[in-house]
């Protein structure tokens, strides 16, 4: 049975609880319910106050640090979140809830080694405590520790393999069962299903007995994206989705065709698509490359873009433009692999760098953002946009009229990628030719739908980009329906 919480008996006990705080009734933990009700019923605001009031009453209420911290998190204010989670922490060093969310805002930092001792602390506490499990396994697949990373894996989920979340709504929930992998792979999507909107019943296919019936549901959307890292789990979401008797968003079985090297070769002889020629080879294999006439033999040239598999936002990922410094290049990334690929230079005239994502709903483009660099290793986050406001009018502009920014051939082109992919949600980071081709980087269902920072200079995006998860939430809507006799 799903949790349910409805709306209406939330906002009547909120109304009680105030009413009591009126009369002179001043508890702690009457304030902490009464944020805690103002949170759930999304007066974000008020319940801020309402955390910070309890704060002062006792400045180490767990609850009140570890509620406020979440609830800022979503808010954009992630430096202010990770301040509270680690006071939490701090007074409550034996507490593993408040060691693994500490973990998670550091690991979403880039502090990977604080990250690890603070799941460690929470094992200390708690040896099985799943989500600690979790987060050790994420940090394991990150250094490609493969035999950490399954076992952590299995801790996690073998004796647990579902998690039910709680709705919020008011009425019947949409009941959306979300396949997941654990790991970085799993499309983010917490802005997206709404509490106040959809019950979510995670479940972990590879852990998940063949022999269980499913929890009920409306709606199966997988969220593992990434085949390059999560292939076991994909794998094991085809044979799960074979069970189920409701429709499908994002098929495994079509996500497990988006790894770099296929999307290369079937994407890239598209009409108006342009693919750099990639290959996956064992670090055996790369060592063995004598000059560029073996290089040759694989239909690649120098310079060569190199990557680990399963690695976004840039990291292990390198141009190097002889033989002689790939393999110094690779020395340290994990696991056995490497992608090589031959590097398409995508400079415009002013020598700059630009990458373009859009995002593929459910039969429609959306862009998404415009990234604008002179390093050609671009993504938004790294591009210092903040600092240029040319840079930000050209992101305005392609957010408000892609077609005129990027021309009407370029977006037939992302309709056929869309088509060829076969997927409801996904996004195609690319750039352009000087004749209008789409020149395409990376097409797959990992990639996130960000809010747009709190900042003034973001409200330009804040439109387009809930647009866009507005389209996925209709999607969801939709597909999820009763379907007529």
């Amino acid at each position: 049975m799903p949790i349910w919480e409805p709306y209406a008996a939330r906002a009547t006990a909120l109304q009680a609880i105030e009413a009591r705080l009126a009369a002179g009734e001043g508890d702690v933990e009457l304030h902490l319910a009464r944020a805690n009700l103002l949170a759930d019923l999304g007066r974000g605001e008020a319940a801020r106050e309402a955390y910070l009031e309890v704060l002062a009453r006792r400045p180490d209420h767990l609850a009140a640090l570890t509620n406020l911290g979440a609830l800022v998190h979503a808010q954009g204010y992630t430096t202010a979140a990770r301040t509270l989670y680690a006071e939490a922490a701090r007074l409550h060093p034996g507490d593993p809830s408040a060691q693994v969310n500490l973990a998670n805002s550091l690991a979403k930092a880039g502090e990977r080694v604080a990250a690890q001792s603070a799941l460690e602390a929470a094992l200390a506490a708690d040896p099985a405590f799943a989500p600690a499990h979790r987060g050790l396994a994420l940090l394991a697949s990150m250094r490609g520790d493969v035999a950490a990373t399954r076992g952590h894996l299995a801790a996690a989920f073998a004796a647990a393999p579902v998690i039910e979340e709680t709705y919020r709504g008011e009425g019947a929930p949409i009941r959306v069962l979300l396949l997941i992998s654990g790991l970085q792979g799993d499309i983010p999507l917490q802005h997206i299903l709404d509490p106040a909107e959809v019950q979510v019943t995670a479940l972990a296919p590879q852990f998940f007995p063949t022999d269980r019936p499913l929890p009920d549901h409306d709606l199966v959307v997988n969220s593992i994206g990434d085949v390059d890292l999560c292939g076991e789990a994909l794998a094991a979401a085809v044979r799960l989705v074979g069970r189920a008797d409701r429709p499908v968003l994002n098929d495994p079985a079509r996500v497990l065709r988006t790894g770099r090297v296929e999307n290369a070769a079937r994407l890239g002889v598209l009409p108006g698509v342009v693919t750099a020629t990639t290959r996956r080879m064992t670090r055996v294999a790369v060592a063995a490359l004598a000059d560029e006439a073996d290089l040759a033999a694989l239909g690649l040239r120098l310079p060569l873009a190199v990557r680990a598999p399963g690695f976004h936002g840039g990291e292990h990922f390198a141009r190097v433009g002889s033989l002689a410094a790939l393999g110094p290049a690779i020395a340290d990334w994990p696991g056995d692999d490497v992608i090589l690929m031959t590097f398409l230079d995508t400079r415009g005239p002013d020598r700059k760098y630009r990458k373009f994502r859009a995002m593929l709903v459910d039969g429609q483009v959306h862009p998404l953002h415009l990234a604008v660099s002179p390093d050609w290793k671009v993504h938004y986050f790294t591009a210092g946009m903040a600092d240029q406001p040319d840079h930000r009018a050209e992101d305005a502009a392609f957010l408000a009229d892609m077609e005129g920014a990027v021309g009407a051939p370029a977006v037939a082109a992302l309709g056929r990628i869309q088509a060829a992919l076969g997927l409801d949600y996904a996004g195609v980071d690319f750039a352009l030719t000087d004749a209008g081709e789409v020149v395409l980087f990376e097409a797959n269902a990992t990639m996130v739908i960000p809010r747009p920072p709190p900042e003034p200079i973001w409200d330009y995006r804040r439109a387009p980009v809930a647009k866009a998860q507005e389209a996925v939430k209709a999607m969801i809507r939709l597909r999820a329906a009763p379907k007529g006799p």
